[in-house]
């Protein structure tokens, strides 16, 4: 049932996924489908869990390193990755535990790198809930579909680019400089790319954050008792 649940979303998105359309492609009666849950909405954070059921499954098999940020930023690429796979389940990470119980191992697993950098527990908190967010909202926000009447006029995704571009170009240089900067590095960019730089300047941020931290423990623990 999620199998095929999963592929229905994948394909055609959540508004598609009704019971009824779910039961004709297992076959059976909608009454079937309530005796595995109760509402779609306990369908969708079900299929949620069990795509990241095989995110958890591989990155067990990661070989870790000694870089705590090394290691952090390859789960983190891995779920972006997945999740630009599947967009829909962005939406529903984190929402009901009870019965998303890979993905609460999904935010253990992240969060025990940044436990590896010696932070306090509230820094802690924030460089996970940070991380996971750029992580989810930019996987989201790749994976969402231009609107029907844009979407029509578009050849591919470097025409739609271009097509930004050019409104861009137009625009008064001295009102908009910043935009006037970047066009053509808009125009040329590649969104995977564009993810694994932020995600570097937030991992450097937090390898700075923890370097401060230590230095002042090692200053208090010199210093003494006075």
């Amino acid at each position: 049932m999620l199998t095929e649940a999963i592929a229905l979303l994948d394909a055609d998105g959540e508004g598609a996924l009704t019971f009824r359309a779910l039961a004709a492609r297992l076959g059976g009666g909608v009454a079937s489908i309530y005796w595995y849950v109760s509402s779609k909405d306990e369908l969708l954070d079900r299929a949620t869990d069990q795509v990241i059921s095989e995110y958890v499954a591989r990155i067990a098999d990661l070989p870790g390193s000694e870089d705590p940020l090394a290691d952090l930023r390859a789960l983190a690429v891995d779920l972006f990755d997945t999740i630009r796979e599947h967009p829909w389940t962005g939406r529903y990470m984190m929402r009901d535990s009870s019965t998303q119980p890979h993905v609460v191992r999904a935010y253990e697993a992240l969060g025990e790198q940044v436990m590896r950098l010696g932070m306090p527990p509230r820094e802690t908190f924030h460089a996970v809930s940070t991380v996971l967010g750029f992580v989810i909202g930019t996987a989201i926000d790749l994976g969402q579909e231009p609107p029907a009447e844009l979407a029509a006029t578009l050849a591919d995704r470097d025409s739609g680019l271009e097509q930004y571009a050019q409104v861009w170009r137009d625009l008064d240089p001295e009102e908009f400089p910043y935009i006037h900067a970047i066009i053509e590095e808009f125009v040329g960019h590649d969104d995977a790319d564009q993810f694994r730089a932020g995600l570097d300047l937030i991992l450097e941020g937090m390898r700075q954050q923890a370097g401060g931290a230590a230095d002042a423990d090692r200053a208090g623990a010199s210093a003494g008792p006075d």
